[in-house]
């Protein structure tokens, strides 16, 4: 067995002296290479999924590589053995260990990518989420196209993207706390300061803000350079008014400031629409997409211009949020209740906490703007971090739909059979007078055509024979087969009573386009669900039916609109099934034509508050019985919460390392049966153990301490390489 170079330690060997001594043991010789003679060190951030390598480590500049090693560069460097990517965070006079250091390998590329202020994010991101600063840059630095590069080559990076003096995070970002000053945008002298402008007197009539009491002075404030913060209800979703509109109009104020903006949005269809929005008010150029559906060449070439100074509005998806905007002044999110908006991957970040730590830090403005109002803007509102813009109840009534329930005991009373029948009477008669007027929406819970399959003798869920898994039916003559594994079941019967006939427990949007067809024989049927959504449908009488979030944009709105399955949307078993079963009714709702154009929207769920919320078009209302539950019953966005999935006997080792504050809450271990998706990368890691769970729940004004503690033993336990592995996911979308 070989000996090992003095001075040379294994990766675990390393980071355990380093965690339990502080200091950096001692690297491989320098050898003949001849430092830098100005800031000869490199601090470099290992790109490693490995917790315990979840730190920066000091390398020595060779002075062949003096120009090209700038901050912000991805370089190669030796590591343990082996030849490491990373990126080069800073340039020092010293160091203070008192190893020999190893020479810098290589640099990629001479374009700094990663700005300091994108860095400090991701390390804000990081301590929040209980992850590594490695997890959240593979998502917010693009990967490299060099062919991309020698369009910017011989330009260099403005000061203000590329400069080390950025202001550090505030103490109210980093405690995770919204006790912040608020922001009120009535207010001209509410976020002033001495070097301020002064607000514009006369606020722009003509703006869509204008439905708002508060809004035009919003503007006011964004077009004056100051920073107002704000959580947008809005109204319409379709016409020359809609929400793209409104958004375009605050990024268009921030731009008149010199200043820059970022958008981050659902999905691509909502990209699209607030694109066209800002086209129509802002110089070609000035706003980019960047987003990783369109591919790394347009997205890589998007986040140069960006970091070049050429465009100064970034509008995406999730990954946006880190988008290196110089001279940042406004953070915006569309619908931040959309799980779209949540990261897959650890550590599992949510855009909507991402822009409000980015705001915190860069003391820009935020627009939390949606249609409904989820639980945690609710939250910014109450603790006076962020003002509410709302439209008064007469121009609510005015701007809206009617909206009418098949449960209420009016139609009860004249269609006794409405509670069994999934599109009662009212629903039918709604549909046939709004196809006189134009098209109409009908919106169903799930796309398919039969997405779940009971028994039909004994009701029992049908289940596949190899995984467990639920049979669908794709068509109305298609086998059944597996949503799982997607084996067929031409033979399937039922193990509770050996029946062989099988029954659609459900419906899916395949299932209810085919069955008004038969119902409408004279009208155009379009679906908009699965792999097929369509972006925007002609105002002709047609029937559009789309699951929740593909539903098509009429450009003179709907004539109404069939909000089908509520009672089992409101039924499913999640802690935000009533919040975001009102998200999906008031997003399509908002497409409908006001009730004096003829706008009706018809609801079929049983009578519950969530229902007497849409009727009388009340989302912030909602959102505010919803949060006083949640602190009745100690539940996120009340506080916060961490899970755990792990074997038994690494959870409770892991807990009992934490050190947890009194006022934390412990809840577990549990046996795990089903996983989540997400939890995919942890297949097949436990050894064969059990799958458990421990659900830790804890104050915000603890969870800083909390989410420190759990990323020290992660790495701990990732360098000693003992025991089995603990999953750690903090804030996830749901507590199952």
């Amino acid at each position: 067995m070989g000996q090992r170079p003095e001075g040379e330690a294994r990766d675990g060997e390393a980071v355990q002296l380093t965690l339990l001594h502080g200091f950096t043991p001692p690297a491989a010789p320098v050898g003949k290479a001849q430092p830098a003679s100005r800031l000869p060190i490199a601090r470099v951030l290992l790109d490693s999924p490995l917790p315990h390598l979840d730190r920066p480590f000091d390398y020595l500049v060779p002075a062949e590589r003096d120009a090209d090693a700038r901050p912000g560069v991805r370089v190669k460097v030796r590591f343990g053995g082996q030849e490491l990517p990373g990126f080069l965070t800073a340039r020092l006079e010293s160091t203070q260990t008192t190893a020999r250091l190893v020479p810098l390998g290589k640099v990629v590329s001479p374009v700094p990518v990663l700005s300091q202020q994108v860095l400090q994010l991701a390390e804000a991101v990081a301590a929040r989420y209980a992850g590594s600063v490695h997890d959240v840059l593979r998502v917010a630095v693009p990967p490299r196209v060099a062919r991309v590069e020698k369009e910017f080559a011989g330009r260099s990076v403005p000061d203000a993207v590329d400069g080390q003096a950025v202001p550090k995070q505030t103490d109210s970002a980093q405690k995770d706390s919204v006790q912040a000053d608020s922001v009120q945008p009535v207010s001209p002298q509410a976020d002033s300061t001495p070097d301020a402008p002064d607000v514009p007197s006369e606020p722009d009539t003509a703006s869509p803000f204008r439905r708002y009491p508060h809004g035009p002075r919003f503007l006011s404030h964004l077009a004056a350079g100051h920073s107002p913060r704000a959580v947008l209800s809005s109204l319409r979703g379709y016409g020359p008014d809609a929400w793209p509109a409104e958004i375009a109009a605050a990024v268009e104020a921030t731009v008149r400031s010199g200043r820059g903006a970022v958008v981050v949005v659902p999905d691509q269809k909502d990209l699209a629409r607030v694109m066209a929005a800002l086209e129509h008010c802002l110089p070609d150029g000035t706003a980019v997409r960047l987003t990783a559906e369109d591919g790394p060449t347009p997205r890589y070439r998007s986040f140069l211009q960006l970091l070049y100074g050429d465009a100064v509005v970034a509008v995406g998806t999730r990954s946006a949020a880190y988008a290196p905007v110089a001279n940042l002044g406004l953070v915006c999110i569309w619908d931040d209740a959309d799980d779209l908006h949540a990261e897959q991957r650890a550590p599992y970040q949510h855009a909507r906490d991402v822009l409000l730590l980015r705001a915190e830090a860069a003391g820009a403005g935020m627009l939390v703007a949606s249609h409904t109002r989820s639980t945690e803007a609710q939250r910014l509102v109450e603790s006076g971090w962020a003002a509410a813009l709302n439209a008064d109840r007469p121009l609510v009534r005015k701007s809206t739909p009617r909206v009418m329930s098949t449960a209420d005991t009016f139609n009860m009373e004249r269609d006794p059979l409405a509670a069994r029948a999934r599109i009662p009477h009212a629903a039918w008669k709604a549909a046939q007078d709004g196809l006189k007027r134009g098209p109409v929406l009908v919106q169903v819970a799930r796309t398919g055509f039969s997405p779940a399959l009971a028994c039909q003798d004994c009701r029992e869920p049908a289940r596949c024979r190899h995984c467990q898994g639920p049979l669908a039916q794709s068509g109305r003559n298609a086998l059944p087969a597996c949503r799982w594994c997607a084996r067929p079941e031409p033979r399937w019967h039922c193990p509770s009573c050996g029946s062989f006939r099988l029954r659609a427990s459900t419906a899916g949007a395949g299932r209810t386009a085919e069955e008004l067809g038969r119902a409408f024989p004279s009208v155009t049927v379009i679906s908009s669900a699965g792999d097929h959504i369509r972006s925007e449908v002609p105002d002709t009488p047609a029937l559009v039916v789309a699951t929740p979030g593909a539903e098509p944009v009429a450009p003179s709105g709907y004539a109404a609109a069939l909000l089908l399955d509520g009672t089992a949307m409101l039924s499913r078993q999640s802690l935000h099934a009533q919040e975001e079963t009102l998200r999906r009714w008031l997003s399509a709702a908002a497409l409908v034509r006001p009730a004096r154009d003829g706008g009706v929207v018809v609801v079929t769920a049983d009578d519950t508050a969530t229902v007497g919320h849409l009727l009388r078009w009340d989302p912030a209302g909602a959102a505010e019985r919803e949060l006083a539950l949640r602190r009745e019953l100690g539940l996120p966005p009340a506080v916060r919460y961490a899970e755990l999935t792990g074997s038994r006997e690494g959870l409770e080792g892991f807990v009992s390392r934490l050190g947890l504050p009194e006022r934390a809450r412990i809840v577990g271990p549990a046996p795990v049966e089903e996983p989540p998706s997400y939890r995919g990368e942890e297949a097949g890691t436990l050894n064969g153990a059990g799958r458990w769970r421990t659900l830790c729940f804890f104050p915000y004004g603890d969870a800083p301490a909390v989410t420190a503690a759990m990323r020290a033993a992660k790495a701990a336990l990732s360098a000693r390489r003992t025991g089995d592995p603990v999953y750690v996911r903090v804030d996830g979308p749901d507590v199952l």
